[in-house]
């Protein structure tokens, strides 16, 4: 056994004390399972049934809508209003031509929601836009 006590010999721990090592590990684990549900800030939909494959579009080129049955509206996962929807479209639009704008609608909400959302689109000249769906059940 060693003895520590002489401070005039100079003495190489071969160990690593691993205590610190698991506390950030810890930490780490902690913030990470807190952080990791505020990263999905989507609202919970019930989507229609039905639909069909599509053919590929390039993310670029895609915004997503989405529209929950009390009529609150997210842009690309950010709570907007009707009006800050019409506009980051309008400018994306303006910026590529080739957008398309998914539409994402809760199956029990007012169509009311969904249909002033087409009419801004209608308005300002974007007629790309998919309906987005839950595929049928297949047996």
């Amino acid at each position: 056994m060693r003895r520590f006590s002489q401070r005039s010999h100079l003495v190489t721990l071969s160990e690593i004390n691993i205590t610190p090592l698991l506390d950030l590990a810890f930490v780490l684990l902690i913030i990470f399972v807190i952080t990791t549900p505020l990263l999905e800030q989507s609202l919970n939909l019930n989507l229609y049934k039905g639909g069909r494959a599509e053919k590929q579009i390039e993310q670029k080129d895609v915004k997503t809508v989405e529209i929950s049955s009390q009529g609150i509206y997210m842009i690309d996962r950010h709570r907007a209003s009707l009006d800050e929807v019409e506009t980051d479209l309008v400018q994306t639009y303006r910026a590529n031509p080739n957008l398309v704008v998914y539409i994402r609608a809760d199956e029990n909400g007012a169509s009311k929601y969904l249909y002033a959302v087409i009419d801004r689109c209608q308005r300002n000249g974007i007629t790309k836009y998919s309906f987005r769906t839950e595929p049928p059940n297949q047996r």
